[in-house]
């Protein structure tokens, strides 16, 4: 580790249980100076993570994990990664997105050496437990350990990126790791479309190997993903006085889970499930909609969804629907996703706003006939999806109801395809639609000399090869290949679990072996 920093106890309520920056030995203010976490400024506790190997990695971490930095909120993460390259001298760009590419030269010894890109991205899937009155916006995560695996309370961990920047870090920390010239790329919001890499410059990279530090299997190198886009729907609705009993009905209990990396799983999407929702308590009962809201994010798949609405009769029918649903979702995931309840709870009865009957019929359509899920499976690389699309968020504001779908393929025609189905969908309906964050795949080289490095070292450490996969989730790497394509990329990561989810874990050994395998891959000659 490097001594450009110097850290003190805290004296205040953690009683020592924390480190606070102070000022560098070039006068420099600590790494921190302009955060405020547990209410005093610069303090970040570091009494959970702080004795975990390697030390200096999961400092970083904690470090990371104490700065709020969800997509579209990463200006003081990035902020805090150049403050970190002017403490130790090293050649710093910040550009106006907030991407952080930071340069070392070359250890004594490898200045011969091809130089290596490290990339990874800053921000993270920011996600909370409905009972969780953690802001964050403003306050940073709560880590927790829990066997080999290091968790968040309450919220999403972030370890999908977090990881590879705390690697990052600690590499340019450390003086004694030996290296060829290091370019470190860390990326902002790739989790909402990958705009940071779209609008990054590479135009002063010298390096041609690329290690992306952004995948979740230890053992899987990835050579290839899906393009992917963001399509937002808007079905325009109108509103009526109705006077009637007020229910509230709530699908939940589902797992979740990234909508690249388990969409093959075939869990449950409680945005498309309220589709079936809203269609059996129609067929029994009058439904006046006040309001839906499910997901938090387009390339999340959703676990709850809540419905708001207004009825007028034969309100024992509909009690009687609704829990003939559960059981049929009970035994259709039971396998699959078998935590799927939907809690009905009667309110009050009153006059309400609603959406009037033109408008419940085209949104319990729209919800009906919205495919989800696989759509295709790859011919050429068995068990790899090739196409599917995701209805991530859902909620229905004054003047539309608007679903957010993350749409994926490895074939560029499928994925336009596909877009073009749901569009003209949601347009037979009277919406429209917005498509955003159109990114690229990222096509496998048969030829990669830095594939083979990676692959031999890997044989020489572990004495078994690693497995080489294509993904359908989207990493950075097509993106980046669009601007260079001289560039020979790989990407691998340590095991990490339910990614963009509550319940997201990363592996503490997984963690440590995948580190000593980075240095490794940095030190041949």
């Amino acid at each position: 580790m490097g001594s450009h920093s110097i850290f003190a106890l805290c004296a205040g309520p953690c009683r020592g249980m924390c480190a606070k920056a102070v000022r560098g030995p070039q006068g420099n203010t600590g790494m921190l100076p302009d955060f405020k976490f547990d209410g005093k400024e610069g303090i970040i506790c570091m009494g959970v993570l702080g004795e975990l190997e390697p030390k200096a990695v999961f400092r970083f971490f904690e470090e990371i994990c104490a700065i709020p930095h969800g997509s579209g909120n990463v200006d003081r993460l990035s902020d805090y990664l150049v403050a970190f390259a002017k403490e130790r001298g090293l050649a710093c760009r910040q550009d106006g997105m907030k991407n952080v590419i930071i340069s070392k030269d070359a250890a004594p010894g490898y200045e011969e050496q091809e130089g290596i890109i490290l990339q990874g991205h800053m921000d993270m899937v920011a996600v909370k437990k409905p009972d969780c009155d953690i802001d964050m916006r403003t306050e940073g995560l709560k880590p927790a350990v829990d066997g080999d695996y290091i968790y968040a309370e309450h919220t999403s961990l972030g370890g999908d990126d977090g990881i590879a920047v705390a690697y990052a870090l600690a590499i340019l920390d450390d003086d004694s790791i030996p290296h060829p010239r290091l370019e470190v790329i860390i990326t902002v919001d790739e989790e909402v479309g990958m705009d940071g890499a779209k609008a990054l410059d590479l135009s002063e990279i010298k390096g041609t190997r690329l290690l992306n530090l952004d995948s979740e299997d230890e053992g899987y190198f990835l050579t290839g993903c899906a393009g992917g886009a963001s399509v937002k729907h808007f079905l325009p609705v109108a509103w009526e006085k109705r006077t009637g009993t007020l229910y509230t009905c709530k699908i939940c209990g589902l797992a979740g889970g990234h909508s690249g990396g388990e969409i093959h799983k075939e869990r449950g999407n409680s945005n498309s499930l309220a589709g079936r929702l809203l269609a059996e308590m129609s067929a029994v009962t009058d439904i006046g909609i006040c309001g839906i809201e499910g997901g938090l994010a387009d390339n999340a798949i959703p676990r709850e969804t809540m419905l708001r609405f207004v009825v007028s009769g034969k309100e024992a029918e509909l009690t009687e629907s609704v829990k003939r649903l559960e059981e049929v979702l009970q035994s259709e995931f039971s396998t699959k996703d078998p935590g799927v309840k939907i809690v009905l709870t009667k309110e009050k009865t009153e006059e309400v706003s609603c959406l009037d009957r033109a408008s419940c019929d085209k949104v319990k359509n729209l919800l009906l006939l919205m495919p989800n899920g696989v759509q295709a499976m790859s011919a050429d690389m068995p068990g790899l999806v090739q196409t599917s699309l995701n209805n991530g968020i859902m909620k229905l504001e004054e003047q539309d109801l608007t679903i957010v779908t993350s749409v994926r393929s490895s074939v560029a025609s499928e994925k336009e395809a596909l877009i073009t189905k749901i569009s003209a969908l949601t347009g037979i309906l009277g919406g429209s639609v917005e498509v955003t964050g159109d990114y690229p795949g990222w096509a496998y080289r048969k030829e990669s000399p830095f594939r083979d490095l990676c692959v031999r070292v890997y044989e020489e450490m572990y004495g078994k090869k690693p497995e080489i996969h294509a993904i359908h989730a989207g990493v950075e790497c097509g993106i980046l290949l669009e601007k260079r394509p001289d560039l020979d990329c790989i990407s691998l990561g340590p095991d990490m679990k339910d990614i963009h989810t509550t319940e997201e874990k990363l592996s503490i050994s997984s963690a440590k072996r995948v580190f000593e395998y980075v240095c490794r891959v940095l030190a041949e000659k």
